[in-house]
C-alpha cells in the first residue's frame, strides 16, 4: 500500500517513539509485508528466522526489534513490537471506511442485482453482471465484462495472524482485490484482499463454484479453476494453468505457466509449467499413475513372496 504523503524514516520513527539508524533521511513511499515488498517500502520483521530476508529484501526501511547494522543505503527503525507498530501505521494510512461512505463507480452496461452489497471506493467496469447476494468489500477493482455469480464474497480480510502467548493478533489489512477483464467467478467463491498489496485475478480466468483464494495471491491470465479448489496466501499461479476439483495449494509457492493439476492433487512445493501433475504430494502424472499401478499389484507380489 502507498503512503500519501511519503515521509522520511526519521519522521516515522519519531511518530511511533522508536529509534532510526542508517540512512534516516530516506523516503518511505509505502508499507508492505514481506511477500510483496518493493523499493521505497517499509517492511516489519520481529523473528530471528526472517531478519536476513527482511534486511536483504527490496525494502529500503526495516522496522525491527533488534539492534543490527543497517544495510548500505537503507534505514532501520528499532522498536519493541514491530508487528503492533506496523498495524498502527496501516490503520492510520488506510482507516476503515463505512460501507455507505462512497458510491461505487460503475461502467456503462453493468447490471448489479439489488441485493448486492458494495463497500467504499469500489470500481466496477463496463458490461459486468453481478448476481444476487454478492458482497464486494472496500477498495476492490473489477474490470470490464466480469460476471460474479450468487453469494460470492470479494475482498474479505486475510487469514493472517501473529501468534502471541495471549492468543492471535490480527494483521490489519491495507490491501485490495483486482479482478481483470473477462473474468467469470462462480457461486459461493471467496477471494481475500491482500495484506498490503492486491490479490489479483488475471484477464480471461474462469472460476467454478466454491473456490477459495487467499491474500496476495496472483493468478495469471486464462487460468481455469474448478470447484472446491483452495489456494492459500501469497501464491503465484502463472497464465494458462488448469486446476481440477479439490486441488489444494499452500502459501508462497509458484505454479508454472500451462501446468495442469488433476483432481485432489495436494501441492507441497513450486511446480514447473507445461506439465501435468497428480497426487499428494503432487508429482508428474505419468510417474504417479505408474506408482498407483504398481501399488495395486502389491497383494499379488506379496502372495508370490509367501509362496
Amino acid at each position: 500500500m502507498r503512503l500519501h504523503p511519503p515521509c522520511t524514516a526519521e519522521a516515522l520513527a519519531a511518530q511511533i517513539g522508536a529509534t532510526a539508524k542508517g540512512n534516516t533521511s530516506i523516503l518511505i513511499t509505502g508499507l508492505n509485508e514481506i511477500n510483496r515488498v518493493e523499493a521505497g517500502d517499509l517492511v516489519f520483521v520481529d523473528h530471528e528466522k526472517y531478519y536476513d530476508k527482511a534486511l536483504n529484501s527490496a525494502a529500503t526501511t526495516i522496522l525491527i526489534n533488534k539492534e543490527v547494522e543497517p544495510p548500505a543505503g537503507k534505514a532501520i527503525i528499532i522498536c519493541a513490537d514491530p508487528c503492533s507498530e506496523y498495524n498502527k501505521l496501516v490503520r492510520a494510512a488506510m482507516p476503515r471506511q463505512a460501507w455507505d461512505s462512497a458510491e461505487p463507480v460503475v461502467g456503462d452496461g453493468t447490471e448489479i442485482h439489488p441485493s448486492v452489497v458494495i463497500g467504499a471506493n469500489v470500481r466496477i467496469g463496463a458490461d459486468c453482471l453481478i448476481m444476487p447476494g454478492v458482497v464486494i468489500y472496500e477498495n476492490t477493482t473489477i474490470g470490464d465484462r466480469v460476471t460474479i455469480h450468487a453469494n460470492t464474497v470479494i475482498g474479505a480480510d486475510p487469514f493472517y495472524y501473529k501468534k502471541r502467548a495471549s492468543g492471535y493478533d490480527k494483521m490489519i489489512p491495507g490491501g485490495s482485490v483486482v479482478i481483470e477483464d473477462d473474468v467469470e467467478i462462480g457461486a459461493l467463491c471467496t477471494i481475500d484482499r491482500g495484506v498490503s498489496a492486491d490479490t489479483r485475478i488475471g484477464a480471461g480466468t474462469k472460476f467454478d463454484n466454491h473456490v477459495q483464494v487467499g491474500h496476495d495471491t496472483r493468478i495469471g491470465r486464462n487460468t481455469l479453476i474448478c470447484a472446491h479448489v483452495a489456494i492459500a496466501g501469497a501464491v503465484v499461479i502463472e497464465e494458462g494453468v488448469t486446476l481440477w476439483g479439490q486441488v489444494g495449494i499452500p502459501s508462497k509457492v509458484t505454479i508454472g505457466k500451462g501446468a495442469v493439476l488433476l483432481g485432489q492433487s495436494g501441492v507441497m512445493s513450486s511446480l514447473e509449467g507445461g506439465k501435468s501433475y497428480l497426487g499428494s504430494p503432487a508429482g508428474e502424472s505419468k510417474q504417479k499413475l505408474r506408482e498407483i499401478a504398481l501399488t495395486s499389484r502389491l497383494p499379488e507380489l506379496f502372495k508370490k513372496l509367501k509362496d
